[in-house]
């Protein structure tokens, strides 16, 4: 068995609060999942706007293999738009429940299922792909709704979709309902909603009853509560069930952190497949085992979906997570040493701290009676900034027995300051941001601001924090850290090397 995947990012998804796409920005996302390999792109709805239509019109200028559709409502004026956009399908939606019939169109059944047969019949005359689309169907008349579809795919619907609008299916109801539909003879696609969280589950049930096609989002993003996610319903079909499709596992990641980007709706954490810690692990026990066999707390490696696999250190770490961190960092301490270095660990877990590379290092070398080595220190920041004026930054920094002094420019005072540390080190390391993360730790303006950043050096990540009232100070603070953290790092291994 393979399942076809429509992807309705761009439509479904952009009805998420918050979101609105530019036409580029409809375009770049369009690109990518095809690059991605799903099989429809639903690129959006063409009646909406001239915007809309500009967006559409990119995507389907693009010659991408993806069969691109347009949602379209049972009016001529909505394919009339979509034809304009020249999109290879359309999504023709009918509600087809008494209470949406009732309240909304105020039409009886006959007269919906005659817009269904006319609309679906314009759209073919006019070389159009036709997937009728009954909207609330699971709240729907299952004769009335059988009939209906059976008139569409009479007058040349190809697929037709089953939507459960405001997620009210459960996985049993799921397979029951939609194994009713797949008598029919067309193609069947099960659409999804997330309202009480069953939305995959709901998904994948509709599949195993013999739908053929899933309407998914990245992310699973979408109004209200959402839509089924991509990523988790494909690698759920792969691994749990053996079924392929045609997505490129390996760029799901990357394509997560790409629509997270440009919608600006970033991910919880503990987001299955692509969340930062789908394959993160601070238990002891858990580590330990995922060190010796990674299938002992990894269901999937993170290199199936484009992932990378990381050990957080905390009150719940293991001894052998920061051995391992410690080795790295080029210190070599005895047995009584490391005991000391564990409890001050485990100590700062209990105080509810992250503890970072840079504090570990801090916390080793302490043990250790070596001086914290700064081989960057800051002298002087000063930073100009206004409504009218472009944010500008100098700095003085003592690197090694020399001070150097540069400033720069930026979109804000932060990043400023950062260009001009990053123009004074320049000869000394090429460091790059990797990530930067910030929380207020406190409420009101004078919150104490937690600035935690990930560097790259050479292939390796470092990360290190700093906490304070003033974000710009506190983020410069935690840039020169693991800037120090680096620079300390390569001497001493230099040194043991020696």
């Amino acid at each position: 068995m393979k399942a076809r995947i429509f992807d309705t990012t761009l439509r479904d998804g952009e009805q998420t609060p918050g979101i609105s796409l530019t036409p580029d920005e409809k375009r770049l996302i369009a690109r990518k999942l095809d690059e991605l390999g799903v099989d429809v792109i639903e690129a959006g709805s063409a009646i909406t706007s001239k915007g809309e239509r500009e967006g559409i019109k990119k995507v389907t200028s693009e010659g991408l293999s993806a069969e691109i559709c347009s949602f379209a409502r049972p009016v001529q004026a909505d394919i009339d738009a979509a034809l304009e956009c020249d999109v290879d399908s359309i999504h023709l939606v009918v509600p087809t429940s008494d209470l949406h019939l009732e309240y909304k169109l105020r039409k009886s059944r006959e007269e919906v299922k005659i817009m269904a047969v006319e609309s679906t019949e314009y759209a073919v005359d006019h070389g159009l792909i036709v997937e009728l689309s009954a909207e609330d169907s699971t709240r729907s008349d299952m004769a009335y709704l059988k009939e209906t579809f059976r008139a569409g795919i009479d007058v040349g619907a190809e697929r037709i979709c089953a939507c459960d609008t405001v997620g009210m299916l459960t996985p049993e109801r799921s397979y029951e309902f939609y194994s009713q539909l797949a008598e029919l003879k067309a193609p069947l696609s099960v659409h999804c909603h997330n309202d009480f969280g069953l939305a995959v589950a709901n998904s994948l049930s509709g599949l195993r009853a013999g739908a053929t096609q899933a309407h998914v989002t990245v992310n699973g993003i979408g109004e209200r509560a959402g839509n089924a996610s991509l990523e988790e319903l494909v690698v759920s079909l792969y691994s749990l069930y053996g079924v392929k499709t045609q997505v490129k596992l390996p760029m799901l990641y990357e394509v997560s952190k790409m629509v997270a980007r440009i919608t600006g709706i970033y991910l919880q954490p503990n987001k299955a497949i692509v969340g930062e810690n789908a394959f993160a692990h601070e238990s002891g026990i858990h580590a330990d085992g995922v060190m010796k066999k990674a299938e002992t707390y990894e269901p999937i490696t993170p290199e199936l979906v484009g992932h990378k696999r990381r050990f957080v250190m905390g009150k719940h770490v293991g001894s052998h997570i920061i051995k391992e961190r410690i080795n790295e960092m080029g210190f070599r301490v005895d047995q009584d040493r490391f005991s000391q270095i564990f409890s001050r660990i485990k100590a700062l877990g209990d105080m509810g701290k992250c503890v970072t590379d840079v504090d570990l290092q801090a916390i080793a070398e302490d043990v250790m009676g070596v001086m914290a080595e700064k081989p960057v220190e800051l002298q002087e920041l000063t930073i100009v900034s206004g409504n009218k004026v472009i944010p500008t930054a100098s700095v003085k920094l003592k690197i090694g027995n020399v001070e150097k002094l540069e400033a720069g420019v930026g979109v804000g005072p932060v990043d400023a300051a950062i260009v001009a540390i990053k123009k004074t080190i320049a000869d000394v390391a090429n460091i790059e941001f990797e990530e930067y993360h910030v929380d207020a730790i406190t409420g009101g303006t004078d919150a104490l601001i937690d600035v935690v950043v990930k560097l790259k050096h050479e292939g390796k990540v470092v990360s290190a924090r700093s906490t304070q009232p003033d974000i710009i100070n506190a983020s410069v603070e935690a840039f020169l850290a693991g800037i120090n953290k680096v620079l300390s790092d390569k001497r001493l291994k230099e040194s043991v090397k020696d």
